[in-house]
């Protein structure tokens, strides 16, 4: 077979190659923008609250995005830029076990809770799957151990919440800083 030959047939090859693939993907649905990955185990159910209608609420609007400590705390008196004020309704989940093996609702609650109590991260699963670590926002009042967010935590492990704070993201990491948990 000719150089020429062979050149027509690996080109027959790659068109046949590539329609295969654009004929493919018109039959994916197409995501859609910013939507998350999808909940992992969905078959594991939560009892107390729903994506319509939250259990309760956590966290309180704040005038600034950051409070005055973190502000006081950040590298040259400025917190890092994009933070805004959000309100995301998800579940409280073990941010470790769920990542780990997907474990989140009812069934996992008391492991959650007890994760919780030993200082694994809090995170808050949004509807559509998207993962958010939650914190508390006051920077110095948490270090030094004068919040109590990580107690509502545990109160709340596998039930879906309206969860109120400072949304922040960098490199794929998301995060939600929850306002109004300074112990009084």
């Amino acid at each position: 077979m000719s150089i020429f030959n062979r050149y027509v047939m690996c080109s027959i090859g790659v068109a046949a190659l590539a329609a295969g693939v654009f004929a493919a993907d018109e039959k994916k649905p197409m995501a859609k923008k910013g939507a998350g990955p999808g909940i992992l185990q969905p078959q594991m159910k939560v009892e107390a609250g729903s994506y319509e209608a939250p259990m309760g609420k956590l966290g309180t609007a704040a005038a600034e995005p950051w409070s005055a400590t973190t502000v006081g705390a950040a590298v040259d008196g400025k917190p890092n830029t994009g933070a805004k004020p959000a309100t995301l309704v998800g579940e409280i989940v073990d941010f470790s076990c769920y990542l780990q093996i997907g474990k989140h609702g009812e069934k996992h609650r008391a492991c959650a809770q007890k994760c919780f109590n030993n200082g694994q991260p809090i995170g808050l699963m949004t509807s559509d799957g998207s993962l958010y670590m939650l914190m508390e926002e006051e920077h110095d009042l948490r270090r030094d151990g004068q919040t109590d967010f990580r107690k509502a935590a545990v109160d709340h492990a596998g039930h879906i919440m309206e969860v109120t704070g400072t949304q922040s993201s960098f490199g794929g990491f998301k995060a939600l800083y929850v306002h109004g948990f300074v112990k009084k």
